[in-house]
């Protein structure tokens, strides 16, 4: 599990194709690897990676077709920037939200302005997600755990204060730029909950309870 704060800015320095696959090493740059052992977790971009060898500014991981099929990691090339975290140990402080890096989808920005001394990036998310994209609601992009200002159909805005954009990847988006998109966790149990075939005779939460309490107008 992850927090969506981000701890530093890498960049992908070798790409090794392995029959289907690829071994990527990830340059990571003020990353802290003191406490680092073989077979941790850390997220590049979102993405869950096992370092399987690593040194004080690198680690390495396998990254699979599938990962490569249905993430952005399939575009990535040799100076690529990518966000890293850490996985998040019982004792830290969480905050952002819980995130499992694990990508729902991959959206496109398609507006970027600025809002006072911020920027406004606007997000088109795939169809598929869209349902599970709230306003006031968290959501990761590019392993950055952030808050949705609003949201029309599978479009969303989110703003971004002037630290997160200096110490993380958004800094680099351009229309058209392809980002991972995690959903909230809460939002897809709530829905395995509603559709599960037992939620019908065992479960206390009902559509009316959900509207009565705020989670569905």
């Amino acid at each position: 599990m992850f927090t969506g704060i981000i701890q530093a800015e890498g960049k992908i320095a070798k790409i090794e194709p392995q029959n289907g696959d690829v071994k990527m090493t990830i340059q990571t740059g003020k990353l802290d690897m003191l406490d680092v052992a073989l077979g941790d977790s850390i997220a590049a971009n979102g993405i869950c990676l096992t370092a399987i060898e690593f040194g004080d500014d690198y680690y390495v991981a396998d990254v699979s077709g599938e990962t490569l099929s249905v993430t952005t990691a399939g575009e990535w090339k040799v100076g690529t920037p990518v966000n890293l975290e850490k996985a998040l140990r019982l004792q830290d402080r969480l905050g952002g939200h819980l995130v499992s890096g694990h990508v729902d989808g991959v959206g496109e920005v398609k507006e970027i302005s600025q809002d006072a001394r911020s920027w406004r990036y606007q997000v088109e998310a795939p169809i598929e997600i869209c349902k599970y994209i709230a306003a006031k609601g968290s959501i990761c992009i590019n392993g950055i755990s952030l808050t949705v200002n609003k949201v029309d159909g599978c479009v969303f805005d989110v703003n971004i204060v002037p630290h997160t954009r200096q110490e993380t990847t958004i800094k680099h988006f351009e229309v058209g730029s392809h980002v991972n998109l995690e959903v909230d966790l809460l939002a897809r149990y709530l829905e395995r909950m509603m559709t599960a075939p037992q939620a019908n005779t065992n479960s206390s939460i009902t559509e009316q309870f959900l509207a009565e309490n705020g989670y569905k107008s």
